[in-house]
């Protein structure tokens, strides 16, 4: 499926406002971090014009090139965000799952989509129309300090990706993807336990399926992180970030290069195996 959301077709849709309201919608709104920041009127007007949606996997929700009318929140589930070559060839540089927010850059510009959406995984949106979301930029200074906070965080992790394609091993990519899904200005929810396959990790890494099980057992190796079913257990974000093995013997050494910003305020949440929210990586693959 290729319709896209701002052209608003056959995806399932609700109004936050009143009957047809929905209690996961309105839970998230209202505990976004974003939300402290307005005033009880201010959060109740998103509330009544917020929109809701859910997309199957596989489903290409956003489309490089329509208008951006939408703040978009993923309330549950995983999408990533892509751009395509005319000649086939696809770069998946960021991926967002529950908790997180994207677009308020291309809303603040007033730019068409640049990239597609495509859900991971079964996903529920959030949906912030672009009037409510241009009423608060010009009215509440405390949401522009978190925009600003927002895009100050996403500009580091984009410095950072540029350091680790040109300069770091594969294994040490990996090690930097999985650190930097526990930036708190990004990634809120994300819990110990990262729901990835290695499909995705490697994807996310810029590396193969295969090179992203040989560096997830070298992290091991070094007792940085617990391979399990269905995704990974991080034990120890700092070692992630210091980590710079050799890509074959998996030993860790000290690594004084970019690292994300605030990376001890992440807190770790044991017992709770919810999504993470993956870190922005580059790859060009060929189909």
């Amino acid at each position: 499926m290729r319709e896209s959301i701002s052209e608003g077709s056959n995806f399932s849709v609700r109004r936050a406002d009143g009957s047809s309201s929905s209690t996961r919608l309105d839970g998230m709104l209202r505990n976004s971090r974003w939300a402290g920041a307005l005033t009880s009127e201010e959060l109740d007007r998103i509330c009544r014009e917020a929109q809701e949606r859910r997309v199957p996997a596989g489903t290409h929700f956003v489309r490089a090139g329509t208008p951006c009318n939408f703040w978009i929140g993923v309330i549950e589930g995983m999408a990533k965000m892509t751009v395509s070559l005319p000649n086939g060839r696809e770069s998946t540089f960021t991926a967002v799952s529950a908790g997180g927010w994207f677009g308020e850059g291309t809303l603040m510009k007033g730019e068409h989509w640049r990239y597609e959406v495509v859900a991971i995984r079964d996903s529920h949106l959030a949906l912030v129309p672009r009037a409510a979301y241009e009423h608060l930029l010009h009215t509440s200074l405390r949401f522009n300090h978190f925009i600003l906070s927002s895009l100050n965080a996403r500009l580091s992790l984009f410095i950072g990706l540029a350091v680790y394609d040109r300069l770091l091993s594969p294994d040490t990519r990996v090690a930097r993807c999985l650190a930097s899904l526990f930036d708190p200005d990004l990634y809120p929810r994300t819990s110990c336990f990262v729901r990835l396959s290695q499909d995705e990790i490697g994807l996310l890494s810029a590396v193969s399926r295969q090179r992203a099980n040989r560096a997830l057992h070298a992290l091991q190796r070094a007792g940085l992180v617990r391979i399990e079913f269905g995704g990974v257990t991080v034990l120890d974000v700092p070692g992630l970030w210091r980590y710079s093995g050799d890509p074959d013997t998996g030993h860790a050494s000290q690594h004084h290069g970019p690292q994300a910003p605030r990376p001890a305020r992440a807190q770790l949440r044991p017992g709770r195996k919810e999504a993470a929210s993956p870190a922005t990586a580059s790859s060009l693959r060929r189909p």
